[in-house]
């Protein structure tokens, strides 16, 4: 399949905008009033990595809604990071960001091959760039789509 030249940036510009409106709902609420995870500046800045659901920091964006939590922190190429406390009932931690819209990616051999984080595409083969994955500070084991949600640990991806 053949893309238009310009057409990833216009897709990412459309995913970043998606994404930056579906969080604002998600921390208005529907009522309008600022919910669980909203501060009183507005900010969303992410959730401390390893903070329970019970202890979010200040500034914490908290994405969706569910009976598990866990902590996730994307770092990208600037070493810029964003935090997220992520509720959810899936299993696995693949299987919560997609349904959140927090990662995309290809089904490959070995599993979900991660390709855009929080609306940042990063292709090996174009950048030399991937998304990494991390359990409590440790490269992954597993594929973010085989990786069951443990009560306690922190994930995270970061730009490699």
């Amino acid at each position: 399949m053949m893309k238009r030249k310009g057409s990833n940036k216009l897709s990412s510009f459309i995913l970043c905008m998606t994404l930056t409106v579906a969080m604002a709902l998600l921390a208005t609420g529907c009522n309008g009033k600022a919910g669980k995870g909203a501060s009183s500046q507005g900010e969303t800045a992410g959730v401390e990595a390893g903070a329970s659901q019970t202890d979010p920091q200040p500034g914490g964006e908290v994405l969706g809604e569910g009976s598990r939590a866990f902590s996730l922190t994307v770092t990208g190429q600037d070493g810029a990071e964003s935090r997220f406390e992520i509720h959810t009932d899936k299993e696995t931690v693949g299987d919560a960001l997609q349904e959140l819209g927090v990662i995309e990616g290809e089904e490959g051999e070995y599993g979900l091959y991660v390709k855009t984080v929080n609306g940042l595409t990063l292709d090996y083969d174009k950048d030399g760039k991937y998304w990494a994955f991390y359990v409590n500070g440790e490269y992954a084991s597993s594929g973010v789509d085989a990786t069951a949600i443990q009560e306690g640990e922190s994930y995270s991806f970061k730009a490699e």
